[in-house]
């Protein structure tokens, strides 16, 4: 359902410290008035095992249990994004990984507090961000009209 979407979706989460702090309306404001639409929407826990499938790619790096560990340690909330350009335009708005490179009024320059606890993940390609939407959203989660202006 989605294949026509490819190029132009990306997946975004918000991670337990930033929704912990209470960001999450900040920074799906912030999200919105950049003109991304969300297209689908919703807040969970991961379980250890499906934060380990997510971040299988990082499994042989040092920070991998450490991720997994914090990735699983309270609520998240996952978002389908639309824009042309959706990967490339977010991982703009999100800003560096590591916080303390962050532009000023990024994402992560305004609401991270370190490497791991930076606020948000972001696609980082096409394929990524396709096969990342899938993980966490089945079709009938996704609307294609605007649902938040």
């Amino acid at each position: 359902m989605i294949d026509h979407m490819f190029g132009k979706i990306t997946l975004s989460i918000i991670k337990p410290d930033a929704v912990q702090k209470g960001y999450i309306i900040p920074i799906l404001s912030k999200i919105v008035n950049e003109g991304f639409h969300i297209i689908a929407i919703k807040m969970t826990k991961l379980s250890k095992k499906s934060a380990k499938k997510f971040y299988a790619e990082h499994k042989k790096k040092l920070f991998f249990e450490s991720l997994v560990k914090f990735m699983s340690s309270g609520p998240i909330v996952s978002v389908m994004l639309e824009k042309k350009n959706a990967v490339r335009d977010f991982r703009i708005l999100i800003g560096d990984t590591n916080p303390e490179y962050a532009k000023k009024g990024t994402i992560r320059n305004l609401y991270a507090t370190s490497l791991e606890k930076n606020a948000i993940h972001g696609s980082d390609s096409n394929q990524n961000a396709f096969q990342e939407c899938l993980f966490y959203f089945s079709n009938r989660e996704i609307f294609f009209k605007k649902i938040c202006k």
